[in-house]
């Protein structure tokens, strides 16, 4: 198991994005659907392209609920990611665009959209969740991971023993998000969302 620490410089960076978008703390679910759309296209391009062994079958994105362990599941059998994929793109590149957020907007309150363009909508997950679990698997033909963080600069990653390519991410809905464990809350927001993907 690697435990590790967040490539960035400050500490503080969860209670930033909080305070940021709180305005809007709902996009955490376009963003996570739109990430898992983008897997799913890059693995029907890669496919195309005959980069990818056998047939791919139907993609899906599924959003599930779990009201007594009040998880929140959005999970894709897109392209996947391996350890070291988690690594560079969750644990270095969203980091160093967070450090740049932070400087340019920690004294502002401009409109939380800029969130994306800055690599941190995966984040935006710790508006509403205590820990968020990544599970995934490649594409090709690498371990299963499992990332954990629970929105300090701490995180952990280890192997998993899932054995189907894709992606679950599982939020923990802190205490005071629990309208966000309500399928009725879910499905007027993947209405909303649905219209721009």
């Amino acid at each position: 198991m690697q435990k590790g620490k967040v490539s960035v410089n400050t500490e503080n960076i969860f209670p930033i994005i909080k305070k940021f978008l709180y305005t809007d703390n709902e996009i955490f679910l376009r963003e996570l659907i739109s990430n898992a759309t983008d897997a799913s296209n890059k693995l029907r391009v890669l496919s195309q392209r005959g980069e990818v062994k056998g047939d791919i079958g139907e993609l899906k994105i599924k959003v599930s609920l779990d009201e007594d362990k009040k998880t929140l599941t959005i999970s894709d059998n897109g392209i996947g990611m391996t350890a070291e994929e988690i690594d560079k793109y969750i644990n270095q590149i969203a980091f160093s665009g967070a450090e740049e957020f932070v400087e340019k907007f920690k004294d502002t309150k401009e409109d939380a959209n800029i969130i994306g363009h800055f690599g941190l909508g995966f984040y935006s997950s710790f508006m509403v969740a205590d820990k968020v679990e990544i599970i995934t698997k490649s594409f090709k033909d690498e371990p299963a991971a499992h990332w954990t963080c629970d929105g300090s600069p701490q995180y952990t990653l280890e192997a998993s023993d899932k054995t189907e390519r894709g992606t679950e991410i599982i939020l923990h809905i802190s205490e005071d998000s629990t309208e966000f464990l309500e399928e009725n809350r879910i499905t007027t927001l993947l209405n909303k969302y649905n219209k721009f993907m």
